[in-house]
């Protein structure tokens, strides 16, 4: 019997060797080229599929807040980034975790660089945020005043150490090619590698980060930075197909939806899985339509590539409009259950909180709400 005899109401579906072999291909790929994979687990947040990084040779990893990083140290993991501008009003959070391993927090302004350096008791590797073109946050490349003054606060500090420039080309999921990407690709090494330049007499360690998945998925060439941090990978989703980092087979998660009415006079399937199950967000392929996830076909082992013109259409809090072809319609009832790869899984997966494996396995999540300590 397929996995979706068994899901009653919507659940993240979870293909473990499509996910094995993303993570892999990406470790091999970090190989190749003599630099660290720093994962980025937001986008899965689940011990049981931290373990898979650890089976594939990875051991450190990047999170996206100190609750989140705690949680991991309780697993083991030692040498943790929380790529997110530091919130030095978590200070006590901040002193427990580096009193216990390798802390490394991102600073994007002079001011989180004097409260950090104010608050923290233990040591901590500070990588500076830098800004490559996404303006979402960071010190501007060409601002070395900025750099220079926090530069000027850590070296100040008793606790504080410089680990290097830190950036994330989130432009990069504005490309609709490989040739887009790897454009912002170069142009972001180039960047880091110049602002490195002008810094490495004096901290000839300095080391640079790069994390986005599109440039990491397509590009091959990294030796000119140390470290890569993308996160998305591990499960890929539309977003990234329609990117074109990956192909729609790449995708390992699919979220199952039961089927709760249908409409034949408009073929539209009314599924029970909502904004509060995928979010909100969709995508514009540029034909007029917009697009919250695409139906494929479950069997025993997996799912099928998604089903031309199945799309859904139009998310509410609890429902989901499934638009479907004539012959589609036919084959689905009410008291179904179908499934639906989701446009941005870091998302979704946040969401629904948890996964079931296509063999019957159920993986904890990270609980955002839960107090953790080590």
């Amino acid at each position: 019997m397929s996995i979706l005899g068994t899901v009653t109401e919507p659940v993240l579906l979870l293909d473990e060797k499509k996910c094995r072999n993303n993570i892999q291909r990406m470790a091999d790929k970090a190989r190749r080229n003599n630099i660290r994979l720093r994962p980025h687990f937001k986008t899965h947040q689940s011990r049981q599929i931290a373990e898979w990084f650890r089976e594939a040779g990875i051991n450190c990893i990047t999170v996206s807040s100190l609750r989140m990083a705690t949680f991991f140290a309780e697993q083991g993991w030692n040498d943790i980034t929380v790529a997110f501008p530091v919130n030095t009003l978590e200070h006590e959070r901040i002193n427990r975790l580096a009193r216990n391993l390798v802390l490394n927090l991102m600073v994007a302004d002079l001011e989180a660089a004097r409260l950090l350096s104010a608050t923290v008791r233990y040591p901590v590797q500070v990588w500076i945020k830098v800004d490559s073109g996404s303006r979402r946050t960071g010190v501007l490349p060409e601002d070395h005043k900025t750099v220079d003054s926090i530069l000027e606060v850590i070296n100040s500090s008793a606790h504080l150490s410089f680990k290097g420039f830190l950036t994330h080309a989130g432009q990069s999921y504005n490309c609709r090619s490989r040739d887009e990407i790897m454009n912002v690709h170069r142009k972001t090494v180039t960047l880091m590698t110049d602002l490195a330049g002008r810094y490495r007499s004096a901290f000839p360690g300095l080391e640079i980060s790069t994390g986005d998945t599109p440039t990491c998925s397509v590009a091959e060439d990294f030796t000119m930075v140390d470290e890569i941090r993308p996160g998305n990978f591990v499960f890929y989703d539309l977003t990234q197909a329609l990117v074109t980092s990956c192909e729609k087979r790449d995708i390992a998660v699919a979220v199952a939806c039961p089927v709760v009415a249908r409409h034949a006079d408009r073929n539209e399937i009314i599924l029970y899985g909502g904004g509060i199950h995928f979010s909100k967000e969709s995508l514009d392929p540029g034909n007029g339509k917009k697009i919250f996830g695409e139906l494929v076909r479950m069997s025993d082992n997996g799912w099928s590539e998604p089903l031309e013109g199945c799309y859904v259409s139009k998310l509410s809090q609890e429902h989901g409009t499934l638009k479907v072809t004539d012959e589609v319609f036919s084959q689905i009832s009410v008291g179904e259950v179908v499934a639906i790869l989701p446009v941005h899984s870091c998302m979704t997966a946040n969401l629904l909180a948890g996964y079931i494996t296509l063999s019957g396995k159920r993986f904890e999540y990270f609980d955002g709400k839960k107090e953790y300590y080590m």
